[in-house]
């Protein structure tokens, strides 16, 4: 047994350096778990939306789907920093403190192995050296023995020398007799001190060091168990965020998110109108008829003209093409009759065809587009009429729920205050009535204000409906008169139920090819259609704006066609667009069609 005591040193300090080999795995998988969840959180982090409450933007569901993602990923990360929680304080921090305890245990039981050891080897020794002192003592009393008999039998020898002899061997008997109990007694306690080494304190150490290692592997078998437990525990959450996921991408609308687009770029401008026919063979007609014109002059004329257009297409102006005045209506005197074949009559215009083609670029409306690109570098209004109809709509709809809301709370505190107010005059003592009445003079000039908003965005509110309502009252019913007055259109494609405002003024009869030469620029202004007077005094100072003054009277030369601008001028003959939302409109009758 005394080599397996060492055998028994070598396996229990196996067994603790593998305990401690599986601690270091135990920590790496910690360490890998904490990274796992730090990355995971870090992608979240840099995916998720940072975007400040005044800024939203349309919430299509497949952002919304990807936001509850992230979510539930976060979820997950937070998952496996608590599997890393865990294994740390039930499998990794249990083992680190079972190692310190085995290795004390260990080290004390070795120690008395080692101390029976000695023990034994002590006793072992004293038999020893009392066995060798015996033999040494027999044969001193052997040779006192020889040594006697030899003197005893020689007859040379003295009576003195033999009794000397003699007592010599009583001697060295009696020691040898004392060194063999001695020795007796030795070795009877040697070999009961290695009975009881071998059968006891040994047995006794190994059956220790014995449940010291099946305790070292039990506490394995446990974490084992821990370390999977750490993670079992968290697979129902962990499910929970997978099936999240997967109702995130279910709850995914391609419908629902191109509605919002629509409702997002809805702009409730008005597509264009069909374009009128132009009859160019008019002309030929009352040539063929009147014969007063010369072919030659015609030509003339013609070039003429197309030059004129050439140079009015190159001149460009803030809207495109800068718009001409209207040409005044015609009266019955600026058409004559012209006979057919067959009999019949048919009216003739006396214009020159050109008239046709420059009257769209002295008519045309501006593009809506090329202003509004040049708005967006401009300050935003406070009445949206930067926006489309639409959009504008929806704004001034948001503002009016917000200072609804605002609203409400200055009314509560209202409430609260008249009621703490009223607490005060019944009891003085808590405090003074008066104290309250500047913040109630305060909150009440707030609502005031806030009524005053609601109000006035209430009116733009109005305004805006009511334009998108009369734009689509007047298309429907200007695809009506399409369809049954098709015949009674003016040369500019403008429809009047009144026949006499199709027929052109005095005016136009003596119309001049002149009119179209390299003065272009210098046309006359449009007519007024009506007049209007500033409720609010604007800057103007974006190009192409008008600016006016509180109770200014401009005129109207153009109606605002859906974007928010009525195009005025000044009495000096300054012209620009002001916002319709900031002055007060009267139209002429009969004037829309001028």
């Amino acid at each position: 047994l005394k080599d397996q005591f060492d055998n028994l040193d070598k396996h229990t300090q196996w067994g603790i350096d593998f305990l401690e080999k599986y601690a270091k795995f135990v920590k790496e998988r910690i360490e890998i778990e904490q990274n796992y969840a730090k990355q995971l959180r870090n992608l979240v982090k840099k995916y998720c939306p940072k975007r400040s409450p005044k800024d939203e933007e349309p919430r299509f569901t497949s952002c919304i789907a990807f936001f509850n993602i992230l979510n539930e990923l976060n979820d997950y990360a937070g998952q496996r920093e608590v599997v890393a929680e865990e294994m740390g304080h039930r499998v990794y921090g249990e083992l680190m403190r079972y190692s310190h305890d085995l290795k004390t245990e260990r080290k004390m039981h070795l120690q008395e192995g080692r101390k029976a050891q000695q023990y034994l080897d002590m006793c072992w020794k004293q038999m020893d050296n009392s066995k060798k002192k015996f033999e040494r003592e027999c044969r001193e009393a052997e040779k006192a023995q020889q040594s006697y008999e030899r003197l005893d039998n020689d007859t040379n020898a003295t009576k003195a020398d033999v009794e000397k002899a003699k007592q010599q061997l009583n001697l060295r008997t009696h020691m040898a007799d004392e060194n063999k109990n001695e020795y007796a007694a030795q070795l009877q306690n040697f070999n009961g001190e290695q009975h009881k080494h071998y059968y006891i304190v040994i047995p006794q150490i190994y059956k220790q060091l014995q449940e010291m290692d099946e305790r070292r592997t039990i506490k394995l078998s446990e974490c084992y168990k821990g370390f999977a437990d750490s993670e079992r525990k968290v697979i129902p959450i962990i499910s929970k965020c997978l099936e999240g996921m997967i109702l995130a991408a279910k709850s995914v609308d391609e419908h629902r998110d191109s509605q919002l687009v629509i409702d997002c770029f809805k702009s409730g401008f008005e597509p264009p109108g069909d374009f009128p026919f132009e009859d160019y063979s008019q002309n030929i007609y009352r040539t063929i008829s009147d014969g007063t014109i010369s072919t030659p002059k015609q030509e003339g004329m013609r070039n003429d003209s197309k030059t004129t257009v050439g140079k009015a297409k190159g001149k460009l102006w803030l809207f495109g093409k800068k718009p001409k005045p209207q040409s005044p209506p015609l009266t019955p005197t600026s058409l004559y009759t012209s006979s057919t074949p067959n009999g019949s009559q048919y009216p003739i215009f006396s214009i020159e065809p050109v008239h046709y083609c420059m009257s769209d670029i002295k008519t045309g409306k501006p593009r809506i587009s090329s202003f509004r690109s040049l708005k967006r570098g401009g300050p935003a209004l406070e009445d949206f009429s930067h926006l489309p109809p639409e959009q504008r709509r929806k704004k001034l709809q948001q503002r009016i729920d917000e200072l609804n809301r605002e609203l409400q709370k200055e009314t509560d505190q209202k409430d609260a205050l008249i009621k703490m107010k009223d607490v005060y005059e019944k009891n003085p003592q808590m405090g003074d009535p008066g104290s309250l009445q500047p913040k109630l003079t305060e909150t009440m000039s707030n609502m005031d204000r806030l009524r005053m908003e609601i109000h006035k965005n209430e009116a733009w509110l109005s305004e805006v409906e009511g334009k998108v309502a009369a734009r689509s009252d007047r298309r429907h019913s200007s695809d009506i008169n399409h369809l049954v007055t098709q015949g009674r259109e003016s040369p500019e494609g403008s429809y009047t139920d009144d026949a006499n405002q199709e027929v052109r003024g005095p005016s136009q009869q003596h119309a001049h090819p002149n009119e179209f030469d390299d003065e272009f620029e210098d046309d006359d202004p449009l007519p007024a259609i009506g007049h209007c007077k500033a409720i609010y005094p604007f800057d103007g100072h974006n190009e192409g704006t008008l600016a006016m003054k509180e109770g200014e009277i401009l005129y109207i030369i153009e109606e605002d066609k859906g974007d928010g601008w009525t195009r005025a001028r000044r009495h000096n003959g300054e012209e620009g667009y002001v916002p319709t939302s900031y002055i007060d409109v009267t139209l002429e009758k009969n004037s829309k069609g001028a």
